[in-house]
């Protein structure tokens, strides 16, 4: 087995002056599950009941168990149950498969799911929290590596911080690509209901085309795709709206625009703001 080791080359998040959580994206049940935190102080492993509804599992795969848990503070959770769930963790085309039994929680959060000491200890994993990255052997002995999402990081450790409205679970829960071609799914967010929002499964890097415009591919996309792709797109740039303009009579199913608020705040009258004439 080669040594684990990391190198500051390595650190790919936005910022290097940080002390953000872990992050990261695994696949269970065929969804690709966003925000999934690593958290090397618990000591078991959690699957959010709002995320466990999401993934549609049937309810005679859980095994009821209702006794509480205990957060840091001594604060009590609420317990469904547990479950049994095969989890792959990815990067590029390679893949580790580990069983973890999570232990189900109803209880608001920020993010989908809590990976703790146990399915850590499986993997085999190593975290360096400067450098934003797992690392951890795969069935052929090779080193993986999972980048954490730092600006999803943020994002739900933000919201957790916002106490005084109930925090609000955007939950990204996607059906992983079948090959090396960026394919988009569900975000699932109960602010706006169930409709469908496209966003990248995975990283992406621009293309320049002509005219000054760019349009972003995969990273996951070999050279092979990215030179038949690159040129169908050079060629037909004129299909693209590059702006509102555009946009002419586009039916509400392909596409629509609508602000996520939440339903609990409330209406706010501004002041009326006087301009001149002339504006």
């Amino acid at each position: 087995m080669p040594p684990i080791i990391f190198i500051d080359d390595e650190f790919h998040g936005l910022d290097h002056q940080q002390d953000d959580p872990m992050v990261i994206t695994v696949e269970i049940e065929n969804y690709a599950v966003k925000k999934v935190l690593v958290d090397q102080g618990s000591s078991v492993d959690i699957l959010y009941w709002a995320t466990y509804q999401k993934l549609q599992l049937p309810d005679t795969t859980m095994v009821p168990y209702d006794e509480p848990i205990y957060s840091f503070s001594g604060e009590q959770v609420s317990t469904r149950g547990y479950i049994d769930l095969h989890t792959i963790f990815r990067e590029g085309t390679q893949t580790k498969t580990i069983p973890i039994c999570f232990l189900i929680v109803d209880a608001p959060t920020s993010y989908n799911v809590l990976l703790g000491r146990p399915s850590l200890n499986t993997l085999g994993a190593v975290v360096s929290t400067p450098h934003l990255a797992i690392k951890f052997p795969s069935p052929s002995c090779d080193i993986l590596t999972i980048h954490c999402d730092q600006r999803l990081a943020r994002e739900c450790y933000m919201a957790s911080l916002r106490s005084q409205l109930p925090i609000q679970q955007t939950n990204h829960i996607e059906r992983p690509p079948s090959s090396g071609i960026a394919l988009s799914g569900e975000d699932l967010d109960p602010r706006v209901g169930r409709d469908v929002r496209l966003e990248p499964v995975e990283e992406t890097s621009p293309l320049e085309l002509p005219n000054d415009h760019s349009i972003n591919l995969g990273t996951g996309l070999n050279s092979d795709e990215r030179t038949i792709i690159t040129p169908i797109l050079t060629n037909n740039t004129n299909l693209f709206a590059w702006s509102a303009a555009d946009l002419h009579r586009v039916d509400p199913q392909v596409a629509s625009y609508k602000l996520s608020i939440y339903k609990e705040a409330r209406y706010v009258s501004q002041k009326k703001c006087k301009l001149g004439e002339e504006h």
